[in-house]
């Protein structure tokens, strides 16, 4: 069990560096659009200054190429002083003297967020200067940065190597719910999987056949496997080099007793001419497949709507059309309504949720994306690994 913020002792005056995600999402004009990951951090944040840490924050925002003005982190500093009853500042440079002499004069209980760690290549490189450079401005190191945990980067991976070290508040819940997941799901376990690429779910598929009851599977990839069981799928979206896998999934989960479901009917369109759609039980000739149909949907919820636990990652069809939205906007409320633990993970899924307005009726949204799925995959992450276990 890793070490979390409650089990570090004497933090006053200690400086304190919290690598967080605040890879929020930006308009055109470079303003943040949604400050979840803002607001998911407050609480970590909150704690460490009332114990009077001096606390310096670190992140990345986007996948910059050196210093790009519309990454910075200046704006998030904004936000986030609306959320503190603290002083916070903002330093625009991550090492070097100027980051050394602000953190110098910062305050018991207040916060300096620095730059974008990102507009260093040495950050994805986990070079070890450069993290021993960070590492050298801090007393202890605290990791609440789930969404990159999966990365070896300087600012968790590298720093975590050098300074007594604990995870925050959110990556402590992060942990505690795909835990549950793993090891302890209530029964029956529903995995409602969608997607486009077999190949990028091989490996989370395999686990849901260990760990979970039943598979739902819609999205793109459902016709690769339904092609695999002798299926016509008309024009719809297959992938050849995802066949094999395909088949050895369908074979696991036979071998092993576990239901797999796939779509049985299709909300379609022509090839070639998407305004006119229709829904079909058969595919064939210039059909293609964008969304699960109304039987699918049936079949899918009262599978949900018995299920003690349900993990869903990946949309049922093309939610981004309004046309092809309703089955994944159906089963996203549907889990959303359910009896069981339910729980959401992937940058996608995620984004569905919110676009739906039912992230209230969840009982746990991941705040990573890749990370969360490889978690499951594997069981740890990079990141997670390299934090100090708790003294027992």
């Amino acid at each position: 069990m890793k070490r979390t913020i409650t089990d570090l002792v004497n933090l006053k005056g200690k400086v304190v560096l919290l690598r967080v995600d605040f890879n929020v999402p930006l308009d055109n004009s470079g303003r943040i659009v949604d400050d979840t990951r803002i607001k998911n951090e407050i609480p970590t944040i909150k704690y460490l200054i009332e114990q009077k840490a001096r606390v310096v924050i670190l992140s990345h925002l986007g996948r910059p190429e050196g210093y790009d003005v519309h990454k910075s982190l200046w704006p998030v500093s904004l936000v986030l002083a609306k959320y503190l009853p603290c002083n916070v500042s903002f330093c625009n440079t991550v090492i070097g003297q100027e980051a050394k002499e602000r953190i110098k004069l910062l305050q018991e209980g207040n916060v300096l967020l620095l730059e974008n760690v990102r507009f260093y290549k040495q950050e994805e490189e986990c070079d070890m200067k450069f993290s021993r450079e960070i590492a050298s401005m801090g007393d202890i190191f605290v990791d609440d940065a789930f969404g990159v945990a999966h990365r070896k980067h300087a600012s968790n991976f590298g720093v975590a190597r050098i300074l007594p070290n604990a995870i925050g508040f959110l990556m402590e819940k992060e942990l505690t719910n795909l835990n549950q997941i793993l090891e302890n799901p209530k029964r029956p376990f529903v995995a409602v999987q969608g997607g486009a690429k077999v190949e990028t779910k091989t490996k989370i598929l395999e686990k849901f056949i260990e760990k979970a009851d039943t598979i739902l599977i819609g999205g793109a990839m459902a016709y690769t496997f339904l092609k695999v069981l002798g299926q016509s799928v008309g024009r719809s979206k297959v992938y050849e080099e995802s066949m094999e896998s395909a088949m050895n999934i369908l074979l696991k989960a036979k071998q092993a007793g576990k239901k797999v479901l796939l779509p049985i009917d299709h909300v379609c369109a022509r090839m070639g001419d998407p305004s006119k759609v229709f829904v079909t039980d058969q595919l064939g000739g210039d059909m293609v497949a964008y969304d699960i149909g109304p039987k699918t949907i049936e079949l899918y919820k009262n599978e949900i709507a018995g299920a003690g636990e349900i993990f869903w990652n990946g949309p049922m069809g093309m939610y981004e059309n309004a046309a092809f939205s309703n089955g994944t906007y159906k089963i996203a409320e549907s889990i959303a309504h359910a009896k069981g633990h339910t729980s959401v993970g992937g940058g996608d899924t995620v984004a569905t949720v919110n676009l739906f307005n039912l992230a209230k009726g969840f009982d746990y949204i991941s705040t990573g994306g890749g990370a969360t799925l490889e978690y499951l995959e594997n069981g740890s992450l990079p990141a997670i690994d390299v934090i100090q276990e708790k003294i027992r």
